[in-house]
């Protein structure tokens, strides 16, 4: 096996264990949030409204909050075993069709304990019309966003530039590579996972705002930090490079031809850089996502290098190189 099938292993196993454990967070989220409030709730929680104001059906606190955690774990097992892979790229819309599916549950789950939350009948309960509207208005974000993260990671990356580098006088090429560290993008999910999972516990009136803000700023910030640094996009061009972070390419440095004094390929690991991400070093500044290979820059007038953990590095230096000296 090739380091490149060992890197498309690792990535494999780490998405579907990411899989498996958004799925397992929500059936717990969707479980937990009526025991944890079952001190301030009727014996019996309201569950369905049909248009008037007063609900026409109800269920035991104990149903209320297995059943919608099973109808969501069925609903996932029947995603899943549709395909042999469903969680790689080739098949995006599972991830699309689960991630606004989990939002309407935890949505729904979270209207309805806070509609029985302090009564003593369940026939008492009222169901806000725009908290429908929200919850459906937040799947439609879910969904969104799903579609892109996914289109993003199931697109073929471009095509390299040919091995020949004698470059002829008006013949332009272009060099792309990509890398991406899974654990840094679960650490980014968990982070937004906790923070909704706060938010929901603040809405249905659980905790104090003390406490479930400073948690959802500490996890806003460290998915942030994780989402925008655990991939990374590099373009070798006439224009010099430009090396792109994140899903949706921002932020992003450049370094015209004229600034670089020179480009090549260096094997580098996260122990001699400091660790993983954005690492400032004896080496200079890396942008370590992965052991191996980085296409590493030395820009004019400094007397540290610039460092891009990308697969196909050499072929990018080289073709810096040729543009630089053709220029």
């Amino acid at each position: 096996m090739t380091d490149g099938d060992e890197r498309k292993d690792v990535r494999l196993r780490a998405a579907r264990w990411g899989a498996a454990g958004c799925i397992a967070a929500v059936a717990a989220l969707l479980t937990v949030l009526p025991w944890a409030a079952h001190g301030r709730l009727p014996d019996r929680l309201a569950t369905h409204w049909s248009g008037d104001a007063a609900p026409d059906s109800s269920m035991p606190l104990w149903a209320a909050a297995l059943f919608p955690a099973g109808v969501w774990l069925l609903i996932a097992l029947a995603l899943s075993v549709c395909r042999r892979r469903p969680w790689t790229g080739r098949h995006p819309w599972l991830s699309i069709a689960l991630a606004p599916t989990g939002v309407v549950l935890v949505g729904a789950q979270a209207s309805i304990v806070r509609a029985n939350l302090d009564l003593t009948d369940w026939h008492q309960a009222r169901q806000p019309a725009w908290g429908i509207v929200l919850i459906l208005a937040l799947a439609a974000v879910a969904g969104a966003v799903a579609w892109r993260l996914s289109v993003r990671s199931a697109a073929t990356a471009p095509t390299a530039a040919p091995p020949e580098l004698d470059l002829p006088e008006g013949e332009r090429l272009v060099w792309f590579s990509r890398a991406a560290n899974p654990w840094l993008q679960l650490l980014a999910a968990a982070g937004v996972l906790i923070a909704a999972a706060a938010l929901v516990v603040l809405a249905v009136g659980l905790a104090s705002p003390v406490m479930v803000w400073p948690l959802c700023t500490v996890c806003g910030v460290t998915a942030l930090a994780c989402a925008l640094f655990s991939s990374v996009r590099a373009k070798v061009s006439e224009a010099g490079l430009e090396v792109a972070f994140g899903p949706l390419g921002w932020p992003a440095r450049r370094w015209p031809t004229a600034a670089i004094e020179s480009a090549r390929a260096e094997h580098r690991l996260p122990s001699q850089v400091g660790g993983w991400g954005y690492r400032l070093s004896g080496l200079g500044t890396t942008v370590m996502l992965r052991a191996g290979d980085c296409l590493v820059i030395r820009p004019r007038g400094r007397r540290s290098d610039f460092a891009v953990s990308v697969d196909d590095a050499e072929r990018g230096a080289a073709l810096l190189n040729a543009l630089r000296r053709r220029g």
